[in-house]
């Protein structure tokens, strides 16, 4: 992991067993517990969350259904390499927020954004309606407003607009993967928000011809659109010097 994080924490579980899983995918997540290492046995787990022995084997079989963990006959519970993990997973996403976000997982966002979001913008421009030309112009007012700048507000209505291009698609699956990682888009956008004027300025711009686009019709012109605002929030996010966030 690298050494640049921003620490966006998740709410808390409500069952000892989620809140153990919890804490146990956390630690995997931020690389604690290696890929291919085993984890603490069975005793040493019960005393360290202070549970039961069914209560911590609930939690180990939350985390391997997540792809996390693997069990293995006389070898014990190994953890998976990353590749397995299941990244749609709320939980999956909603730790590593909590572990922290690097370079690595922005990246990762950045490329399956790049590979769904312009194809969505493009079906937007051929099934879009009023209302959602009108909510997506409302978002980039938002965004626009001076007050907004550099605070959660600005991050929101980027989500919000970004959400209701996906609707707009009529396509029910980029609609579930935008609800699905809607907690990592807004985490990238409090990230990439603009910090000078000028980057401000093209910004919203740039979100403005996303809906110029779409409200004209032009399913290329607006996967175009939603490319450039995609990559331009990468160079942020690769210019944007990160620090660990409070708790």
């Amino acid at each position: 992991m690298s050494a640049q994080l921003v620490v966006i924490p998740a709410g808390r579980s409500h069952s000892n067993h989620a809140e153990v899983a919890r804490t146990i995918g956390i630690d995997i997540i931020a690389g604690r517990y290696p890929a291919g290492s085993k984890l603490p046995g069975d005793a040493e787990f019960t005393v360290l969350f202070g549970v039961s022995r069914p209560v911590l084997r609930e939690s180990v079989k939350t985390l391997v259904a997540k792809g996390l963990l693997t069990t293995k006959a006389r070898v014990g519970t190994v953890v998976r390499e990353r590749g397995a993990w299941n990244m749609f997973d709320p939980d999956v996403l909603a730790w590593h927020l909590d572990a922290g976000i690097d370079s690595r997982f922005l990246g990762d966002l950045a490329e399956i954004r790049l590979a769904v979001e312009p194809r969505a913008a493009a079906l937007a421009a051929e099934r879009r309606s009023a209302d959602d030309v009108a909510a997506m112009r409302a978002a980039v007012r938002q965004m626009a407003i001076e007050s907004a700048r550099g605070s959660t507000a600005f991050a929101e209505a980027d989500l919000a607009l970004h959400l209701r291009i996906a609707s707009a698609s009529g396509n029910p699956f980029m609609r579930s993967i935008g609800a699905v990682i809607e907690a990592a888009l807004r985490s990238s956008f409090v990230l990439s928000a603009p910090a000078d004027d000028e980057a401000y300025r093209i910004t919203v711009a740039a979100h403005d011809r996303i809906v110029d686009a779409i409200e004209a019709g032009d399913g290329e012109a607006a996967a175009s659109a939603m490319t450039t605002v995609i990559l331009n929030g990468r160079q942020r996010h690769a210019g944007a010097a990160t620090v660990p966030a409070s708790k």
